[in-house]
């Protein structure tokens, strides 16, 4: 069955680039409307579905713009949160240009719904089955979707900064691994990047607080790593919240090398433009088990820092 949450709950954070306050509330919604986003401080601003073909290029971040020009971005980690706890429907409000980037990862949209509560809806869930791999590449970056029972992922990413260095993980994203496993996992930068971008006037809101930052073989963040390869599971994360821009679940295994938002987008755009490659499916019961949100539960949330 569909689900969304039991009731509203807030956020409030700054955003990554402007450094300014922004708060978000996340609404319950009816089976079958799907997650969409609305700006809050724009009057008469256009609804945005949740949907790769109104992402535009970007390497920095996944960003949703509407017919009319209303954009929101930063909404990778929210979407993420929304399919890692099986949400189908929900109405994402936001007081500004972009969602708020917390702790830099998951973890807080993925409280917050679960202390929410999760609903049923009697409702059948869609999802689309790969039948044809497609595969995009981007200079020495790619990725790919294959036919597989349910969600599987498998990452690698190769850093000349020794902090980080060369990564891979293989996920099977059900019955909670994403709440377990990936949530909690920070977004990365390293320093020069971070002078960079504050040269240029972006990533204003970016601290040592919500992103870990790595210079050669140092790691500069408190704390360090919360995990010993938590740069590869944050771009899983991240993959996650991309794929989820296709509508509905994916019921297949995505592979990539040093891929980006930038590159699944382009996947997905390329996935839905090749005939016979993906058709959209009512679960069975077995396929609806093997979904990411299936069995989340509190105790999930142990795991998380």
């Amino acid at each position: 069955m569909q689900a969304t949450i039991r009731k509203q709950v807030d956020f409030v954070g700054v955003g990554l680039h402007s450094g300014r306050p922004v708060r978000v509330s996340l609404l319950p919604q009816s089976a079958n409307v799907g997650i969409w986003f609305r700006r809050s401080d724009l009057d008469d601003a256009a609804m945005i579905p949740a949907r790769y073909d109104l992402v535009p290029q970007s390497r920095l971040c996944t960003k949703l713009v509407a017919e009319d020009g209303t954009q929101v971005s930063t909404v990778e980690h929210i979407m993420a949160a929304l399919v890692g706890c099986g949400i189908h429907n929900a109405l994402v409000e936001v007081d500004g240009p972009e969602l708020p980037i917390l702790d830099g990862s998951a973890a807080p949209f993925v409280r917050g719904i679960v202390d929410a509560g999760i609903q049923r809806q009697s409702a059948p869930i869609h999802a689309f089955e790969i039948l044809e791999t497609v595969r995009v590449e981007d200079g020495d970056a790619w990725a790919e979707l294959s036919p597989a029972a349910g969600l599987e992922m498998d990452y690698t990413i190769d850093f000349d900064d020794a902090a980080i260095g060369r990564q891979r993980r293989v996920e099977r994203l059900a019955n909670g691994h994403f709440v377990r496993e990936l949530c909690d996992s920070r977004t990365f930068c390293r320093r020069s990047d971070v002078e960079m971008m504050h040269e240029a006037g972006l990533a204003l809101g970016g601290t040592y607080d919500n992103a870990v930052v790595v210079d050669g073989d140092d790691v500069l963040s408190p704390g360090g790593f919360r995990h010993a390869d938590e740069a590869v599971r944050h771009k899983m994360l991240d993959a996650l919240g991309d794929l989820a821009l296709a509508g509905a679940p994916i019921l297949g295994l995505y592979t990539g090398y040093r891929a980006g938002h930038m590159v699944t987008n382009q996947l997905l755009r390329a996935l839905f433009a090749t005939p016979g490659a993906v058709r959209l499916v009512e679960c069975t019961d077995d396929q609806a088990a093997r979904l990411p949100g299936v069995g989340v539960k509190s105790a999930d949330l142990a795991h998380v820092a």
